[in-house]
């Protein structure tokens, strides 16, 4: 059957907090939900890795995409929200693009670990969430998306990502759950 690992990406201060620099306010919605899954993970014995933003401040991305700097490494507001904190024994990868694996210490943790099976959580639905499963599917992972776990800043990309991911991935999204599956 595998392992599974319960991945937490970019949920850090820059995209939730009101007010933040690229705050993506579904964030705060989706917050209850990931909380159950975070300590139903924990209760289990399942891993859990945060994957984070982790910019330098003269970051390209920021000028290549118009964004204000966030998640810039070291600061508060690449810092995971306090409601899902990582323990001191989680993994925090830091990531500078989209991307989860690329450049990143990801793929040796999940294959030091005999991890198969990703569930994915986060923002931005239609980004990051996108492209870390896009990679993970061609690396070899089934991957399932948790819907109310994830936020976009656009309910409309967000839905288009969830059907991409299902019908062109092969991605379980789960739907209309309150409750871990």
């Amino acid at each position: 059957m595998g392992t599974e690992a319960l991945l937490i990406i970019d949920m850090l201060n820059d995209f939730v907090r009101p007010g933040a620099p690229l705050e993506v306010p579904a964030n705060r919605a989706i917050l209850p939900a990931l909380q159950v899954r975070l300590a139903a993970a924990r209760a289990s014995g399942v891993p859990v890795i945060y994957v984070c933003d982790a910019h330098r401040p003269d970051d390209p991305e920021f000028a290549r995409m118009g964004w204000p700097p966030h998640g810039v490494k070291g600061s508060k507001g690449a810092e995971v929200v306090a409601e899902l904190a990582p323990l001191e024994t989680d993994p925090v990868v830091e990531k500078t693009s989209y991307s989860g694996f690329h450049h990143t210490g990801l793929e040796g943790i999940l294959q030091a670990q005999g991890i198969d099976r990703l569930m994915l959580t986060g923002c931005v639905t239609n980004i990051c969430i996108l492209y870390i499963a896009y990679e993970a599917v061609i690396r070899g992972y089934r991957v399932t998306v948790p819907a109310d776990c994830v936020a976009a800043l656009d309910p409309a990309d967000g839905e288009f990502a969830l059907r991409q991911m299902e019908q062109v991935l092969g991605v379980t999204v789960i739907r209309n759950t309150a409750a871990p599956a």
